[in-house]
């Protein structure tokens, strides 16, 4: 999957946070996963989505 794909899908994962918060939980660890993914295809994890990971993970635990 193309590293644009994926980062759109952690973006909509993220808006979902704000709107449906209450499934944040499991949207924080499909977050996690797609992040994962980034990670297992060899592609850079950009800063950004490295400090966002760091901070789900300081709210709800590590997920990997």
């Amino acid at each position: 999957m193309a590293f644009e794909d994926i980062k759109a899908r952690i973006y909509l994962l993220l808006d979902q946070m704000i709107e449906q918060p209450e499934d944040e939980h499991e949207l924080a660890r499909n977050v996690h996963e797609q992040i994962a993914e980034l990670r297992a295809t060899g592609m850079p994890v950009p800063d950004d989505l490295t400090e966002l990971e760091q901070r789900l993970e300081k709210r709800f635990g590590r997920k990997r």
